[in-house]
């Protein structure tokens, strides 16, 4: 299995191509920013990306949408509680930045839900909470977290549409669940387990 980070954007937002080298088959989770690299990236390995999947809404994540859209021609998955993330410009300028006006989605998922890219195959697990539609991937041990969980910290529940208690109850019941072996490659910062963050993140142990 191919997982390639970029992090890029002005609030260094992680990007994640995840491709089968079975089938040369990927997809994109959270195109960010900067599509130019997230496009030479994906040439490099030699991907057809299928889907462009994201964690959740926030301009942050989605501002190369776009244009990831139009070079790959891949449907553009997310879960039906943030399908409204095209009409989220005012929240792009609180960030201090723009974000191109995106394309709908195509495909609206659900929780328990499979994206299957070639030979491998991710559930989808929605963990509200940091906003309505929040999903985490999961799947061949590892877990993309989004902005649900970070490596010793968690996500902002302030924002339109945060949530404190389901953001705890995301964490606590659904990802605390998971193997302690299982990596995370959350949506900011470097990546962690959940065993590490069983043990030391301070916002599960208060």
């Amino acid at each position: 299995m191919i997982i390639k980070l970029l992090v890029v954007g002005p609030l260094a937002s992680n990007c994640y191509i995840v491709g089968d080298e079975a089938t040369n088959e990927g997809v994109i989770v959270d195109p960010a920013d900067e599509a130019e690299i997230i496009l030479q990236s994906v040439a490099e390995f030699g991907l057809t990306i299928r889907s462009i999947i994201l964690t959740h809404g926030h301009p942050d994540h989605i501002a190369a949408l776009k244009e990831v859209k139009e070079a790959t021609g891949a449907e553009i998955a997310v879960h039906t509680g943030d399908s409204e993330y095209h009409r989220q410009q005012a929240l792009a300028l609180t960030f201090g930045f723009h974000c191109p006006s995106p394309p709908p989605p195509d495909r609206l998922l659900k929780d328990g839900d499979s994206l299957d890219i070639g030979e491998l195959h991710f559930k989808v697990i929605h963990t509200p909470g940091h906003t309505p539609g929040g999903i985490c991937l999961l799947g061949h041990g590892v877990l993309f977290s989004g902005d649900t969980l970070f490596n010793c910290g968690i996500g902002r529940y302030d924002l339109p549409g945060g949530d404190y208690a389901q953001l705890m109850n995301s964490l606590q019941a659904t990802l605390m669940a998971l193997p302690d072996e299982t990596i995370v490659y959350p949506g900011h910062g470097p990546k962690t387990t959940i065993g590490a963050e069983r043990r030391d993140n301070p916002f599960l142990n208060m």
